[in-house]
């Protein structure tokens, strides 16, 4: 088992790892709009989501891994009415590559976040699961 840790990405704001790596895969953390230097992106939930989905692609990059082998997603919301517009920016992150994905409401997410996304991924993209 791997640890994976980035300056690139926000730390953990609790006991818990970005992303761990074991048996070919990267697990990670749930990213929320926390920017590298730990302020929170407030600007909205398009704003939000970008900064999400830029902290994933730097905790995968570090693991060796990238959207391209996300094998599943879990994304969280505090509104479902933001799921169209997540769905969007999630769409243009992910291209053509479609993991399995769930999208679930919930009550509240740390430090009030309006979105926070979980991945399970192959950990090295340079590898051919076929």
């Amino acid at each position: 088992m791997r640890i994976v840790a980035t300056n690139e990405a926000p730390e953990a704001i609790g006991p818990y790892s970005q992303a761990i790596v074991a048996n070919g895969l990267v697990y990670t953390s749930g990213q929320i709009a926390l920017m590298p230097d730990g302020t929170m992106e407030t600007r909205g939930i398009e704003y939000q989501t970008k900064q999400v989905l830029k902290n994933l692609y730097y905790v995968l990059k570090e693991a060796g891994s990238g959207f391209d082998h996300v094998i599943k997603t879990t994304i969280y919301l505090a509104d479902m009415d933001d799921f169209s517009k997540v769905n969007e920016i999630y769409e243009h992150y992910f291209g053509d590559h479609k993991p399995a994905r769930s999208t679930v409401a919930v009550k509240t997410l740390p430090k009030n976040a309006l979105v926070e996304i979980e991945c399970i991924a192959f950990a090295d993209k340079h590898v051919d699961f076929g």
